[in-house]
């Protein structure tokens, strides 16, 4: 598993899970749509890799790399 600094834009991945963490944050993350299974598409990384934009269930959605670090991912091949 990778966590989604790993990717770069056009990349696409799937939620496998989500790390043990601050409880509410999980909850927030969860309620977004990250839930394990769903499909996304990197759509822009920041310069310096902090902000990383994806694309989830039909909209964007920005995540700071300390909050991506609590996906794990995989990469999907299409």
């Amino acid at each position: 598993m990778a966590t989604l600094a790993a990717f770069k834009p056009g990349d696409t991945g799937k939620v496998v899970n989500l790390a043990h963490s601050n409880p509410l944050y999980r909850q927030k993350l969860l309620s977004m749509g990250l839930t394990p299974g769903t499909c996304f598409i990197v759509k822009r990384v920041a310069p310096l890799g902090d902000p990383i934009e994806i694309a989830v269930r039909g909209y964007s959605l920005s995540l700071r790399k300390k909050e991506a670090d609590i996906l794990q991912v995989e990469r999907v091949f299409e």
